[in-house]
């Protein structure tokens, strides 16, 4: 799990950091300014954070166990001052908690039945410790570690935190689906209720509750993300490239100004259109961008030419991609380009190698082609659906069902890193019996 740091930094003692801004010169420093004191919303009211004037951090109190536990934050945001104390707080209940198994363990039944009861925000502390483990072990990709976690500081921990896994039933449950239901997609629902499931997996195998609750069942409509047309690529490929160097009108604009995106990056990348053809040509999803390297790519010359993307583990996926011909010009024309700009070393990354913060990096290519495709209006496809740089592995794997020369759901899967059963659900399901027409209507040779 992560940790916070909780040194207090100060500043001079001839002027405090928030005094001007509550007029309390008087006061001690560390002393919390009353106006400033928030709960955290779901949470006991013990639970609170405030500021001092000693530093410009939000802090964090407890009183647990006898004692006022605090700390810094080490954040000025309140939204994430406030996520930073859920955690704090799970901390707190996860090692109540283990120092009450220890002292069970080192007595007799009697000291079993005196335990502190388990809150959901312990045990939720405890299951983020075992799937940091099985990232560790390789078993978990950190990001779906990270969604796990958002996922629980959103809504999950807000909503049960404080409750005792025991109290935890069908009724709450379908409350809080039916909650969520009102913005989220059923699938995203889902995944909620999967979280939640890992929280009393734990309660179960331990012994505080027997079995599971049962779960509202949600049933998933899946929308596949709309593919582009042959001529709607095109036609998103030469707008990209005619739009290299201009900037971005949220820059100009400040009413729709988005201000994630650096003054460093108001015009429109040289990347991006070379992004959107590697991405038809290759396969591979947007958060490949960030993390391919030079060194991960090999280029392939002989009976047919192609390039070997050796990618990082993607979904429980290892096994190399291998791209469609047009890739490997694609990428000869970015490396010379990168080598004029001193990123052509094998640790170099193949787009926007000069941005340090690789999801900052995956922002910048989805936010401009966002504009690319408000400008060519692309965003909706036929059926409503919104389009976004994902579209474009859709489109990848579309144009293969759709012209390749007798490729198998199995071969085009496992070079996708995905399986023949999503192949199904999420890409042929956009493919019609009359685009393949010739096929249907195609006989064998007798001889």
């Amino acid at each position: 799990m992560q940790q916070y740091a909780c040194n207090v930094h100060f500043i001079s003692p001839s002027k405090a950091q928030n005094d001007e801004i509550y007029g309390l010169r008087d006061r001690s420093r560390t002393v919390p300014i009353p106006t400033s004191i928030t709960p955290v919303p779901g949470y006991p009211n013990k639970l609170v954070v405030f500021k001092i004037q000693a530093s410009k951090y939000w802090q964090v109190r407890c009183w647990h166990q006898g004692f006022t536990r605090r700390k810094s934050t080490r954040t000025q945001s309140l939204r994430v001052a406030q996520s930073v104390a859920r955690r704090f707080y799970e901390e707190l209940m996860a090692s109540n908690y283990v120092e009450g198994i220890k002292s069970a363990n080192a007595s007799d039944s009697e000291t079993r039945v005196s335990m502190p009861k388990s809150s959901f925000a312990a045990l939720s502390a405890q299951m983020l410790i075992n799937e940091q483990a099985r990232v560790n072990r390789g078993e978990f990709s950190r990001d779906s570690l990270q969604v796990l976690q958002n996922r629980l500081d959103k809504h999950i921990l807000p909503r049960f935190g404080a409750s005792q896994v025991t109290s935890v039933d069908y009724k709450g449950l379908l409350t809080f689906s039916q909650y969520l239901s009102k913005t989220l997609s059923s699938i995203t629902v889902s995944q909620y209720l999967i979280a939640i499931r890992k929280v009393l997996l734990i309660a179960v195998q331990i012994g505080i509750i027997a079995k599971l609750p049962e779960f509202p069942r949600i049933k998933i409509v899946t929308t596949p993300r709309g593919a582009f047309t042959p001529s709607e690529y095109w036609k998103i490929i030469r707008t990209a490239r005619s739009l290299v160097g201009a900037q971005h009108p949220s820059t100009v604009d400040l009413r729709a100004r988005h201000f994630k995106l650096r003054s460093a990056d108001y015009l429109m990348p040289a990347d991006l259109p070379w992004a959107v053809g590697f991405m038809v040509n290759s396969f591979i999803r947007p958060s490949d961008l960030k993390t391919l390297k030079h060194r991960h790519v090999e280029i392939v010359t002989n009976i047919n030419t192609y390039l070997r993307l050796s990618l990082p583990i993607t979904k429980s996926h290892t096994k190399p991609i291998v791209t469609l011909q047009p890739a490997v010009r694609i990428y000869k024309k970015l490396f010379e380009k990168q080598k004029l700009n001193g990123f052509a070393s094998q640790a170099d990354y193949v787009f926007l190698p000069q941005i340090k913060d690789r999801n900052y990096a995956q922002f910048i290519l989805a936010y401009y082609f966002n504009w690319v495709l408000q400008i060519t209006d692309l965003k909706l496809g036929p059926h409503g659906g919104a389009r976004t740089l994902y579209s474009l592995r859709h489109s990848a794997i579309t144009f293969r069902l759709l012209y390749g020369q007798g490729i198998d759901l199995l071969t085009l899967a496992r070079n996708a890193r995905t399986s023949v059963d999503m192949i199904n659900k999420h890409y042929a399901s956009t493919v019609s019996g009359e685009q393949n027409i010739s096929l249907l209507q195609s006989r064998r040779t007798v001889r």
